[in-house]
């Protein structure tokens, strides 16, 4: 199927790394198994057929310890579509998929390589991310 978008362009859009002090980092070094990646998308139209798409990585605590390390990237990507797509899911589909699996190996070694050189060296992200099976779970 021919590509019906084109990526004009992305950047980081807004990057926040929160570790309070030497005590919580040595802590959460210890803790780190048991954070968990989040992802988030949401888009906004910009003018002639071009959208904003902000994709957003959060790695956090998912036991909401007292002590914590906090990490979030929001990525945009600027997408122009092309003029004769009008249908709604085929748009939905652009956005929340194909954009995705086509920024996401990026976007996954910026943040990999934020979380190194925040004192937590030699993280990796084994399970990647599907965003077909995600887009075809939330259609179901």
């Amino acid at each position: 199927m021919p590509k019906n978008y084109k990526i004009l362009l992305n950047f980081i859009k807004d990057l926040s790394v929160e570790t309070k002090d030497t005590q919580t980092l040595l802590f959460v070094k210890d803790q780190i198994s048991s954070y968990q990646l989040n992802i988030e998308i949401n888009s906004k139209a910009l003018k002639n057929k071009m959208i904003e798409v902000s994709t957003k990585l959060s790695f956090k605590d998912k036991q909401n310890s007292e002590r914590q390390s906090v990490f979030e990237l929001v990525y945009a990507t600027v997408v122009k579509i092309e003029e004769e797509i009008k249908d709604k899911k085929i748009l939905e589909k652009i956005i929340l998929c194909d954009v995705q699996k086509e920024i996401y190996p990026k976007l996954e070694k910026i943040f990999v390589n934020l979380l190194n050189d925040s004192g937590f060296p030699n993280i990796k992200f084994e399970k990647k991310v599907d965003f077909e099976k995600l887009y075809s779970e939330r259609l179901n």
